[in-house]
């Protein structure tokens, strides 16, 4: 394994760094970044900066106008867009769209590219992953699926409620996980504007950082047509995983440049907030928390590294992707963790960007499957001897 970075890829790096420092951190403080994320005026200014700027949808093919960057060359961009909460927004490479298109790109027909993948690329559009329910229905286990798809001549009718949609509200394309009536599960493809599909509200999240929210979503008699169901009949479980496996993996990315970030706003107040006749940070406690900082961004980096250098080698890693999941985002958390206690009372004020990458960071540990879901799953594969890949081999 080699991480060095190649000339070019330094280059885009340090292009984006200065993109994110000088063109987005300054609207940090624009009051159309709400509750529910940043408004549609936002983005739509944000999406148009890194249109300017080359630099929009970076991980989309080069043949759709993106750059074509491999899973190592998006850990760097990733990282370094993740600086602001805003900088993933305005590079289009923001969940759940980010990872809508890695999975079109990928099970999409050349039909169905044209028209849903070419304006989510373009940013001229945004999509919704339609997948986790209300109980009894699905959510870190995705075999408790209860909407249901039946057909009729040659549409499909699809009906159910899912929510914690994230970019449900405002949202132009849906990717909806149905059942059959055989009991296996199948993607499909809809406008938001179809008759029978609705969000019939937004919910009140920690986080704020995702345009559109978090939805609830009513599919009542929502009909498809044949030509819209996404893949193949019946491979809808196994298409999550092609979405969720490196979408776990950019999740991290993108948490490690807001962890970085945290981490400079405390060391920069530590150096210069004296208390008890010297620098805070010259005080143990509070250099020990700087130190333990340091060791878990670096872990958090080499974790997210060599999974992206795994996929690149084309492996199946389900099993490092769980695992770089689960030390990421409880490292990036003790980081950012540890930066409001550096701040003290400026840590929990809107004085701070820390206090907001907190809120945001906390749910980290849930989102793409919680912390447990996936020791759950890396247990029992460790106990049969099916893990997928080692530092080993």
């Amino acid at each position: 394994m080699d991480f060095a970075l190649s000339p070019e890829l330094r280059e885009l790096q340090l292009r984006v760094r200065s993109f994110i420092r000088e063109r987005i951190v300054p609207y940090e403080r624009d009051p159309r970044w709400g509750q529910h994320g940043p408004s549609e005026s936002l983005r739509d200014e944000l999406v148009g900066l890194a249109r300017e700027a080359g630099l929009l949808t970076p991980h989309a093919s080069r043949e759709l106008g993106g750059l074509g960057l491999g899973h190592l060359q998006k850990a760097v961009v990733f990282e370094e867009a993740g600086y602001s909460a805003l900088g993933p927004t305005a590079l289009n490479i923001h969940a759940p769209d980010e990872g809508n298109i890695h999975l079109l790109e990928v099970v999409a027909s050349a039909q169905q590219k044209q028209r849903w993948l070419r304006p989510l690329v373009q940013g001229s559009a945004r999509s919704c992953f339609c997948m986790t329910e209300p109980p009894p229905g699905a959510g870190a286990d995705p075999s408790m699926l209860r909407t249901t798809a039946v057909r009729d001549g040659s549409d499909y009718v699809i009906d159910g409620v899912k929510w914690f949609i994230t970019g449900a509200q405002g949202a132009a394309i849906a990717i909806i996980m149905a059942r059959m009536e055989d009991g296996s599960a199948t993607m499909f493809l809809s406008d938001m504007d179809r008759p029978g599909i609705e969000v019939e509200r937004t919910m009140d999240a920690m986080d704020s950082c995702f345009t559109g929210g978090h939805g609830v979503v009513r599919l009542r008699g929502l009909r498809v047509p044949e030509h819209d169901v996404l893949g193949e009949i019946g491979q809808g479980l196994r298409y999550a995983q092609v979405r969720l496996a490196p979408a776990r993996l950019t999740h991290c990315m993108r948490w490690l440049g807001q962890a970085q970030r945290a981490h400079d706003e405390a060391l920069a107040y530590a150096r210069q907030r004296q208390a008890f006749g010297q620098a805070l940070g010259e005080h143990q406690g509070v250099g020990f928390m700087l130190a333990d900082n340091d060791m878990d961004l670096h872990t958090a980096r080499l974790h997210i590294w060599h999974t992206a250098w795994l996929l690149d080698q084309g492996e199946r890693c389900n099993f490092e992707s769980s695992r770089a999941k689960v030390v990421c985002s409880e490292a990036e958390w003790r980081v950012v963790d540890r930066c409001v206690q550096i701040l003290g009372g400026q840590g929990v004020t809107g004085e701070k960007v820390v206090s907001r990458i907190f809120t945001d960071m906390r749910a980290f540990r849930i989102y793409d499957g919680p912390s447990e879901v996936h020791r759950f799953s890396m247990a029992r594969k460790i106990v049969a001897g099916r893990r997928d890949v080692s530092l080993r081999s």
